[in-house]
């Protein structure tokens, strides 16, 4: 097994002892259900996750020997659990950053929240809450009812406010989205969504999905959304100005600092290609979008923000087969200049992949400054890395147009090759 586990287990502010280590069969630190389904058969109680404490070995959020701290919603029997020493100050340490789901009070205010606001619109909750996902970017949690599952999804400060941003495309296109049944700040209650994520998204589901975001972008793109973090171009700059002055100029050396700042001069290259500012959807990839063959549902908008829609034409790009790439980008332009007439969006395309990867490199230093010290694990170096990537992919032929895009003389000219950097 790639991933073992051992627990600190408290209850009602009570350490008990620890568990582990043993083997579980799903490599993601943030997928705790199989840790739930050991625990509770060891312990006869129902337990929750409530935070990642420590990772020996591993790397991008996978793998290695994971520490969780975990609360027993019930008093266990004597003698399962070993009486071991435990880092005090690493398990009941106050920590401002922490999320409120990492704490035990907090979920319980968070289920609570749920069960009470289902009861409310007619659809009380029949069992257990299980327990799927907990990590620093959002808590997972399916509900059943009589009338089938509800998710709850809750999220960190500075993820965008979901339940508005979905409210807004069901506006224009209903079936587009998930149905909201409750929100609240920084939790939302959705009905389930049938069938699978899309990471196998045929060709003919790229363009389907494509062509309806874009018309639904469209739609909403003649003002901004109240509430929605605004990283339009002036914004992003001033931000990546900032991270480029700040901590992680100590990961990059000199030339890449300089060619990163460089790069920012495509930001007025890419206005010129046309393209509306509208609400993007921010991590627009096939693991995002929802469906049982027919038309998918999109979800996680949790980095959902108003600017240039070409990341979302980008961030497909990197999570399909390579034979697939070229069929989406095509789908995507074709979709906006059926609608933009005027407008450019291939030669946008090529422009904007080191924009994104700057785009990404801010987004992750906000993970990092807005998360406790003992989950940066998951996001670690994350800032310097796509900085490095957008310089490496600024120096090749684009795949979207050929030739790295025309500066023009008064701009910096693209040295050798260098290798391709991925998204993470």
């Amino acid at each position: 097994m790639s991933r073992t586990v051992s627990v600190w287990v408290s209850s009602g502010g009570d350490f008990l002892g620890v568990a582990g280590p043993f083997p579980v069969d799903i490599p993601w630190w943030s997928e705790v259900e199989p840790v739930i389904g050991h625990l509770e058969g060891l312990l006869g109680v129902p337990v929750l996750v409530l935070r990642l404490l420590d990772v020996d070995g591993g790397a991008g959020g996978r793998d290695g020997h994971v520490t969780y701290h975990v609360e027993a919603l019930a008093r266990p029997a004597p003698g399962l659990l070993d009486r071991l020493p435990v880092d005090q100050g690493l398990l009941n340490g106050p920590q401002v950053l922490r999320a409120p789901w990492a704490r035990a009070d907090g979920l319980r205010d968070l289920l609570a929240w749920a069960t009470d606001t289902l009861a409310a619109a007619g659809r009380p909750v029949t069992g257990p809450v299980e327990q799927r996902r907990t990590w620093n970017l959002a808590g997972l949690f399916r509900l059943p009812t009589a009338r089938g599952t509800v998710w709850l999804k809750t999220t960190p400060r500075f993820a965008a406010d979901e339940a508005t941003v979905v409210g807004a495309f069901a506006q224009v296109d209903p079936g587009l989205v998930a149905t909201v049944l409750g929100s609240g700040e920084h939790r939302m209650l959705m009905e389930h969504i049938p069938g699978e994520d899309c990471w196998q998204a045929s060709s003919e589901t790229v363009t389907a999905v494509m062509e309806r975001f874009v018309a639904a972008q469209t739609a909403l793109a003649s003002a901004p959304l109240p509430g929605i973090r605004d990283w339009r171009a002036p914004v992003l700059t001033a931000q990546l100005q900032e991270l480029l002055d700040g901590p992680v100029a100590r990961e990059l050396d000199a030339q890449e600092i300089a060619r990163a700042r460089e790069l920012m001069d495509r930001w007025d290259l890419l206005a010129e290609c046309g393209l509306p500012d509208t609400l993007v959807h921010g991590d627009f990839h096939p693991g995002n979008w929802r469906g049982d063959g027919g038309a998918p549902v999109v979800v996680d908008f949790a980095d959902a923000h108003w600017g240039n829609p070409v990341l979302d034409g980008l961030r497909v790009h990197d999570f399909l087969p390579e034979s697939r790439r070229a069929q989406a980008a095509r789908a995507w332009t074709d979709a906006w200049k059926a609608r933009v007439p005027a407008a450019d969006p291939a030669r946008a395309l090529a422009l904007a992949e080191p924009l994104a990867h700057l785009t990404y490199a801010v987004r992750y230093q906000e993970f990092l400054d807005g998360i406790e010290p003992s989950e940066r694990r998951y996001h670690r170096g994350d800032p310097a890395d796509e900085i490095r990537a957008a310089v490496r992919c600024a120096e090749l032929p684009s795949p979207y147009l050929g030739p790295a895009p025309d500066l023009g003389p008064a701009r910096t000219s693209w040295p050798a090759a260098a290798p391709h950097g991925r998204i993470n």
